[in-house]
């Protein structure tokens, strides 16, 4: 039996050499805002409205590839990677999530994170150090999380 994949989009927000995290419930970690893609949007697009959705914050993508100069067709921005997921749902059932990483930076001022959504230090993500979300034990940010965070704080400043 194949596999059932969604196809979904991250973004890593960088401000003041922080990145936005909040404590997922259902998968158990901190993670940056990211969701699914719908139907007739792009990556960008979703990635853009999964931010403002999740953080209350409005951010664009910082691109991380080289553009092609054309008239057309258009463009859209790309990943600075795509990661295949494995998501262990317990109302779903196990699936992948194909996820395309952008990273970002906030577009215009800096409004309050909603709830449950803070800033995380640089210094903080490369110690690998824990984090609480006053609900559960402290813990750590996912390896991946921290990796992909040091690579968007590099691009967000370059």
């Amino acid at each position: 039996m194949a596999t059932t994949r969604h196809f979904t989009a991250t973004g890593f927000v960088v401000h003041d050499n922080s990145i936005a995290l909040h404590w997922h419930p259902k998968v158990k970690a901190w993670l940056p805002p990211g969701g699914h893609i719908e139907p007739n949007e792009d990556p960008v697009q979703a990635v853009l409205r999964e931010i403002e959705e999740e953080t209350g914050l409005r951010a664009e993508v910082v691109s991380t590839a080289p553009g092609i100069e054309l008239e057309y067709p258009s463009q859209v921005a790309a990943p600075f990677t795509i990661m295949v997921e494995d998501i262990h749902d317990p109302v779903d059932g196990f699936h992948q999530h194909i996820d395309m990483i952008y990273f970002c930076r906030l577009k215009g001022a800096s409004e309050p994170l909603n709830d449950g959504w803070r800033w995380v230090g640089r210094e903080h993500l490369a110690g690998g150090l824990a984090l609480d979300d006053g609900r559960s034990e402290p813990e750590a940010p996912p390896d991946d999380v921290r990796l992909l965070a040091g690579y968007a704080f590099d691009a967000v400043a370059g």
